[in-house]
């Protein structure tokens, strides 16, 4: 019988043969730069769908922080996200699992496309968005802050600011329409089951859907409270 010299010891060759097909076959550890990158990768992929990003595509590239080189760990090295506020440059930390010396730092340059609302034209600003002034273009929002991919999230909604034709919307630029303004002619609408009860009124202070404003009543002279529901339209606060 064939016999194979392993470890000082004498086995028979089948055996090696399989010893050495299990070795070839286990996974071998990623580098803590593969470690850091499929961090990053899952860190954009979360981003990209807690935004609801459309058809998203991402990129990182690896820089390890200080010019050190980092170790070999025996194990998956453990990584842990510093800094991923922005796509552009986000910092992850990585070490070998049981060795703290072994931790390093690295900078991850990721890049996040994909297709979001743009504007279609340019808007001023408290103006409501109509689906006619948006559209939908693929770009790069690696350095945005939630952007919109959603055209009907967008829609009803007024630019904080006026936009220019091109810019992409993010959520935090926009904002509900003021409805009815200080000054305003409403219709002060009452209705209770099948009774309905309807009066001119002024508004008498600004609001947005669902706001409560103080409302008087021309006829009466009265002032009541009332939740505004439409354009120009709103019901006493005290109906159900």
């Amino acid at each position: 019988m064939l016999l194979l010299c392993l470890s000082k010891k004498w086995i028979p060759a089948g055996l090696a043969a399989a010893f050495a097909a299990v070795v070839s076959a286990a996974p071998a550890v990623p580098s803590m730069e593969a470690a850091v990158a499929d961090a990053a990768r899952e860190a954009l992929a979360q981003q990209a769908e807690r935004d609801g990003l459309l058809a998203p595509e991402i990129g990182v590239s690896v820089a390890a922080s200080g010019g050190k080189e980092a170790p070999r760990c025996a194990q998956a090295p453990v990584v842990d996200a510093v800094d991923t506020r922005f796509a552009s440059r986000m910092r992850f930390a990585a070490r070998c699992p049981g060795m703290d010396d072994t931790r390093r730092v690295f900078v991850v340059r990721g890049s996040l496309s994909a297709d979001v609302v743009v504007a279609a034209t340019s808007v001023p600003s408290g103006k409501p968005l109509a689906a006619a002034d948006l559209t939908l273009d693929r770009r790069d929002v690696s350095s945005l802050a939630d952007p919109l991919s959603d055209i009907d999230e967008a829609s009803g909604q007024a630019p904080l600011r006026p936009l220019r034709a091109g810019q992409v919307l993010q959520k935090r630029l926009l904002t509900a329409p003021v409805l009815v303004k200080r000054g305003d002619s409403v219709l002060i609408d009452a209705r209770r089951g099948p009774v309905q009860v309807t009066a001119s009124g002024e508004a008498l202070e600004p609001g947005k859907r669902d706001e409560v404003v103080r409302v008087r009543n021309v006829n009466t002279g009265k002032v009541i409270r009332a939740r505004i529901v439409d354009a120009g339209v709103v019901e006493p606060a005290d109906m159900p």
